[in-house]
């Protein structure tokens, strides 16, 4: 299993991004897709996740109305749309894939079995 995170970059406050992940060796629609974020000197923490299907997703509380996690499962990819970007959110963004986590667990980066290389996302006050 691969998974290949790009979109990165340099944003100024206020902007937006939008982080692509491919994955390959594993079908996605059967799996939990997530994004989790780790800024310097903390830990990894949850962004957003998609359901197996795609049909549920939910996000942190900080990033609530501002991001948004969508999957082509089509194409295997899972996207987040981050947009009104802060300051705070930058970090390195990771996507995850995690075919055996159950609703409780999907914030848990624990409960994932696969991440990808990571994409730094640094927004300038």
């Amino acid at each position: 299993v691969q998974l290949q995170a790009s979109g990165g970059g340099f944003v100024q406050a206020g902007g937006s991004l939008r982080l692509s992940c491919a994955a390959s060796g594993v079908t996605i629609r059967s799996c939990y897709m997530g994004w989790f974020r780790q800024a310097p000197g903390k830990e990894r923490e949850f962004v957003a996740a998609s359901a197996r299907g795609g049909g549920s997703t939910s996000s942190a509380d900080s990033v609530k109305g501002r991001f948004t996690i969508s999957r082509d499962n089509a194409k295997n990819t899972v996207y987040l749309q981050m947009n009104s970007l802060k300051s705070e959110d930058t970090a390195v963004y990771y996507c995850a894939v995690g075919c055996r986590v159950i609703a409780s667990e999907q914030r848990n980066p624990a409960a994932y079995g696969y991440w990808g290389q990571g994409t730094l996302v640094t927004v300038s006050s």
